[in-house]
């Protein structure tokens, strides 16, 4: 079932500011301004893939090529959303640095 324009730019938008804030919190707790652009790779994989984590380590090459064709099935819509929520995790990365050069000590 396609996805309609309204629904889509609204979950673009809640990606965005989930991973924003999210972001936001860690960079503050962590003093790591990058953390979260980090670590999304591996959230946006157990999004898309439904394999556990040790099934990478046990059998790589079975687990990497079942992610490259989930990654290829992957519709449009998907696709913007994720990368919302990647443009989010390195947003809240450049904001918290500028208020670190700004002079607000975060924690």
């Amino acid at each position: 079932m396609p996805m309609s324009i309204p629904v889509l730019l609204i979950s673009m938008l809640l990606f965005f500011v989930l991973f924003f804030g999210i972001g936001f919190l860690l960079n503050m707790l962590l003093r790591m301004s990058w953390i979260m652009a980090i670590i999304y790779p591996i959230i946006s994989i157990f999004i898309i893939d439904d394999i556990k984590l040790i099934q990478y380590i046990r059998s790589p090459g079975s687990s990497f090529s079942g992610l490259q064709d989930k990654l290829a099935a992957l519709a449009l819509a998907d696709v913007l959303i994720l990368l919302s929520g990647l443009i989010g995790a390195f947003f809240s990365g450049i904001v918290i640095r500028w208020l670190r050069s700004k002079g607000y000590q975060m924690f």
